[in-house]
């Protein structure tokens, strides 16, 4: 498998490609060789100088991550083996305060000689604790173990995850929640909701998807036109899809999305066709799964939530999927929205809201009478996934209730507007980087600037800033699918007022600005988090030069 290949020489490299990618780690000069720029080391002096600014409370949070096989329970008699942090998917919750510091030990127990990793979604942290191989540490290799310990210091809701292949795709996940000791919001619980889609021992692994789409739709005789060809949905004339925010959007999938294909070439067992999405702004995603879970349950055995009626809420959403967007709801009731990845934004009374892979949004929401579905809905593929809310008598909802909500008002990142506190101030951009999406289904060739990203040189064809400045990154998606554009180690702001994010959508045939400061020096991954699609080589190195 191609995965594997690219691993095999990733390991088989790190002792002399390593010495490029991680000379950075011991290099006294703290800066690393790329072509005729010098840049920031991830364990450099401008690294070390970074984190001694950070909040501070003086407490450190310790735990161990054991990354280990197990066979779980996700409910409805569905019990598949996977890999997961201490015999559970989700993994446990973790939760700290502004300032705390995390010292997690991470033991690699994964079979064979499988590495691993963390990668602590969202958050500014130090570069060298990022778990990223081979950019920013070594893969922790089987039966070894890696101390990760740095300084969180800002609120919101996060999540980990390994950055190593397409190990997202396992039950590799947990909720990183980093609370507020100021913390404005006035609610009385909180609920936190861990979306994700589910492959993994049921029908496959992540690394046999991975195989199967490599080979692209190219392969399949009589459907390589498709690759090519824009869903009828999917020219928006370069409008952010933000502007459909309050209409009615149903559901415009095909009948064929979970349809094998009919082929003297290769059998489909995970491509999808037919998926599509007017708000995804056409192909909505490439696999199959025969899952989608909330809280690690399946919608026939749901997650149940227990509360009182009249009592309010924080919901903290993370799509912690690899290949699905989910449009979110609660049956009879609105959904105030007051954060996404991690900010606030000016509160938005939605009925629902869509979250991209890797997104993560605070609703608030006061509780009715009764027992109420919140769902999940997997976007364009006719699926979804079931929590339940009980807060009086009442029998609970089918697996494949749909409530109304859903095709009422949609919010979308793009609408929202940060709060003032934390909009950015005024400035001159000092530089700004066209960061073209790039490939297609047809040779799933998913590229930045039609480069893949190559893991035996990370330092290669950088996308160079420098510490200080305002940079501008502008997003232009001339592929036929959507992308959720990830980048590590920052905050952006959409557009001059648009919400700080760290993920967005970024829509087929459209072009979305974001600007943020080069504030947190180091050599960071900007990708799609889409998995298959950043394993593919969707990835770039957004990298200080020194």
């Amino acid at each position: 498998m191609k995965s594997i290949n690219r691993r095999s020489v990733l390991l088989a490299g790190l002792g002399a490609a390593g010495t490029g990618a991680l000379a950075a780690c011991g290099g006294g000069s703290g800066a690393s060789g790329s072509g005729d720029k010098a840049l920031v080391s991830p364990s450099g002096a401008a690294v070390a100088s970074a984190e001694k600014k950070r909040t501070s409370t003086g407490r450190t949070h310790r735990l161990t991550l054991t990354a280990a096989p197990a066979r779980i329970d996700l409910g409805g008699g569905v019990m598949p083996k996977t890999w997961t942090f201490d015999g559970r998917t989700p993994g446990k919750e973790v939760r700290l305060s502004v300032g705390d510091t995390l010292a997690a030990e991470l033991s690699n127990q994964l079979p064979g000689k499988t590495t691993t990793s963390i990668h602590w979604h969202g958050l500014a942290l130090r570069n060298d604790m990022d778990g990223v191989p081979p950019l920013t540490q070594t893969a922790v290799r089987a039966g070894t173990t890696f101390g990760y310990r740095f300084a969180a210091d800002a609120p919101g809701t996060y999540f980990f995850h390994p950055h190593v292949g397409v190990q997202l795709d396992r039950g590799l996940y947990a909720p990183l929640i980093v609370e507020d000791p100021k913390e404005p919001l006035a609610y009385d619980d909180e609920w936190v909701v861990l979306l994700d889609d589910w492959v993994d021992g049921v029908t496959g692994t992540p690394d046999e998807v991975f195989a199967e789409l490599r080979h692209g739709m190219g392969a399949m005789n009589g459907h390589s036109d498709m690759a090519g060809t824009p869903s009828p949905s999917s020219s928006m004339d370069g409008h952010d899809m933000g502007d459909m925010g309050g209409m009615n959007m149903g559901e415009a999938s095909s009948p064929s999305a979970s349809a094998t294909m009919p082929s003297d070439g290769m059998a489909m067992k995970f491509m999808l066709m037919g998926a599509t999405s007017k708000l995804l702004g056409g192909d909505a995603g490439d696999v199959k799964y025969p899952h989608h879970l909330i809280n690690g349950r399946v919608a026939t055995d749901p997650d149940v939530y227990a509360g009182k009626p009249g009592r309010k809420v924080r919901l903290r959403i993370i799509n912690a999927g690899s290949d699905t967007a989910y449009r979110v709801a609660l049956g009879d009731h609105k959904l105030t929205i007051t954060h996404t990845d991690g900010y606030p934004v000016q509160h938005q009374d939605v009925d629902a809201l869509l979250v991209g892979m890797g997104e993560r949004y605070d609703v608030l929401v006061t509780l009715g009478d009764g027992v109420f579905p919140l769902v999940a809905l997997a976007e364009g593929k006719k699926a979804s996934g079931l929590a339940l809310v009980r807060t009086g008598s009442g029998s609970a909802p089918s697996a494949t209730v749909r409530p109304r909500e859903l095709d009422g008002m949609i919010m979308t990142a793009s609408q929202l507007r940060a709060a003032d506190d934390v909009r950015l101030a005024s400035a001159k951009t000092d530089v700004t980087h066209q960061i073209k999406l790039t490939g297609g289904m047809e040779k799933y060739n998913w590229a930045i600037n039609g480069r893949p990203f190559d893991m035996a040189d990370p330092q290669a064809n950088p996308i160079l800033v420098q510490e200080g400045q305002r940079v501008r990154l502008d997003f232009v998606n001339g592929t036929d699918m959507w992308h959720p554009m990830h980048l590590h180690g920052h905050t952006y702001q959409l557009g001059s007022s648009g919400p700080r994010k760290d993920t967005t959508i970024v829509l087929p045939g459209t072009k979305t600005s974001v600007f943020f400061d080069a504030d947190n020096p180091g050599q960071w991954m900007l990708h799609c988090h889409n998995a298959y699609h950043g394993e593919a080589g969707m990835m770039a190195n957004v990298a200080y030069h020194a």
